[in-house]
């Protein structure tokens, strides 16, 4: 839910909206999601879409294990800085988790039970984060299907839990034994698997955009904006943009609108009336605070999106 503070229209001469891009804009600053094969690393596959599209820059928004498969989103060119915001986006999985024992269903949903919410995990030792106990939050836990010992598995959870691990500590609750056999990343932030692409299909679709002949790709292209749509939100008036774009932070009187549930020290995306993604920062007010104050700083700026000279 929004809160409007003050009405205001924006200048039609400046800026576009996100969905006016063309494919070279978005190409230039845009996200695609790749339905990455088992095989290859996260940064091979990356490797392989600069190479099919001929881009110098692009980065992922948080690995997968070369077996894994599904959801990676992949920021190109002058994108890539929104990986930052979107690694610690929730994430859901789907999972094959055999179990070295047998277990009534009954007393296997019992045990999944206990590992709804807050859980804590120690990493894998071949993992890339210090060893020690970590909180992560399990969303939802669902079983899809189970034949004898296989389970397949739903999970949301927060990002950064590892899921292998994940189903090592089930199988030890339930003094069965268990192990991941398949895992699939079915969504990444707001990102799911039916938006993916495999590479062979980007390939197919650039060739054809090159070719002038029709434009599949610019369908898939993804505009930076929706790389933030899990944040708290703030839209400013144009006036406002100028300052923030060389680096200011942003004050009250520049806010329009405003996300009802802003908590202070809160990451937000800070919008034009537009929708264009403007900056990343942190509130340095509630919402209560920046609907009623008249004054002050709002938003201590962490990175900036939009070049300068556009408004």
């Amino acid at each position: 839910m929004m809160h409007v503070k003050k009405e205001a229209i924006t200048d039609p001469s400046k800026g576009k909206k996100p969905e006016d891009r063309t494919t070279e804009e978005l190409l230039n600053k845009g996200i695609l999601i790749i339905d990455k094969p088992p095989g290859p690393t996260s940064h091979q596959t990356v490797d392989y879409l600069k190479k099919i599209l001929g881009i110098k820059k692009a980065g992922h928004t948080g690995t997968l294990d070369p077996g894994v498969t599904g959801v990676l989103p992949i920021a190109l060119n002058k994108a890539t800085r929104i990986t930052h915001s979107l690694l610690t986006a929730g994430k859901e999985y789907v999972c094959l988790m055999h179990l070295h024992k047998d277990i009534n269903n009954e007393d296997l949903n019992k045990v999944l039970e206990k590992f709804k919410g807050e859980i804590e995990q120690l990493p894998p030792k071949k993992s890339a984060v210090k060893r020690r106990l970590r909180k992560r939050n399990i969303y939802s836990f669902e079983v899809l299907e189970r034949k004898e010992k296989d389970v397949l598995i739903r999970v949301g959870c927060e990002a950064g839990t590892y899921i292998r691990k994940l189903v090592h500590d089930i199988g030890l609750q339930a003094n069965t034994g268990a192990h991941m056999s398949e895992l699939r990343r079915t969504k990444a932030g707001p990102f799911t698997e039916d938006r993916a692409l495999t590479l062979h299909e980007v390939s197919d679709y650039y060739h054809f955009y090159k070719e002038g002949k029709n434009d599949e790709l610019r369908k898939h292209l993804i505009p930076i904006e929706e790389g933030v749509s899990h944040l708290k939100k703030i839209i400013i008036h144009d006036s406002a943009i100028p300052s923030l774009c060389q680096g200011a932070y942003l004050k009250v009187p520049g806010i329009l609108e405003l996300s009802q549930d802003i908590k202070k020290d809160d990451l937000v995306a800070v919008f034009s009336l537009k929708n264009e993604l403007v900056l990343v920062g942190i509130a340095l007010m509630n919402s209560e605070e920046l609907i009623n104050n008249e004054k002050g700083i709002a938003v201590k700026t962490s990175q900036v999106f939009m070049e300068p000279g556009i408004y």
